[in-house]
């Protein structure tokens, strides 16, 4: 009788400890895939933040050469220019980590905007004396001259911001996957708690 009692006891302790390490397995099979997937879904966000806008802008270039005793020759153009520009973030190159036993998604840093700029020129009205024409090099001063104002225009202008929205916009997307699955999205260590808080942090 003893011996079937001992028998009962030692099953039922084999079956239970069966169980629980079978479960243990699951969760740490489950954690893994999860994990799996928020990495997959930083690496997706990261093709998509990229504001677009064009510009058209009309130039004129002036240039006055004291020539002699005086004497002045003269040349103008003016000049239209038709520029598009992009503000990317590269957020290939966002830096993270993927806390899984504690179920956390840590960024830890966010790139700045990169502002491209594609001008197209134009010249029109191109006049010049005799004694001040335009060379290559005149061209190239002006296109340099040209494209360094536009940039600094559009870089204190509302696309900058824009692209600031963009990028919240697909950041939010990370916190609602990591808050659905039970995760907990951090910046600098700081847990995000909802969209709005996401928002005023970056």
């Amino acid at each position: 009788m003893k011996k079937f009692v001992l028998g009962v006891v030692v099953t039922i302790i084999v079956f239970f400890g069966y169980q629980y390490f079978v479960d243990k397995k699951d969760n740490k099979t489950e954690l893994a895939q999860t994990s799996a997937l928020i990495e997959k879904e930083v690496k997706n966000v990261s093709k998509l933040v990229v504001t677009e806008s064009s510009y058209a802008q009309i130039f004129t270039y002036k240039n006055t050469e004291n020539v002699f005793l005086g004497i002045t020759a003269k040349k103008k153009a003016i000049l239209a220019v038709n520029t598009k520009a992009t503000v990317a973030y590269d957020l290939a190159q966002m830096q993270y980590e993927v806390l899984t036993e504690d179920k956390v998604l840590r960024i830890t840093k966010i790139p700045k905007p990169e502002l491209n700029i594609y001008p197209e020129f134009d010249f029109y009205d191109v006049t010049q004396d005799y004694l001040n024409q335009f060379k290559a090099d005149d061209y190239n001063v002006i296109k340099k001259r040209v494209t360094k104002q536009i940039k600094e225009k559009i870089e204190k202008s509302a696309v900058m911001q824009n692209a600031e929205n963009r990028l919240v916009s697909e950041l939010q997307k990370l916190f609602i996957l990591t808050n659905s699955l039970g995760w907990t999205l951090e910046y600098h260590k700081q847990p995000i708690q909802s969209e709005k808080e996401l928002e005023i942090l970056l």
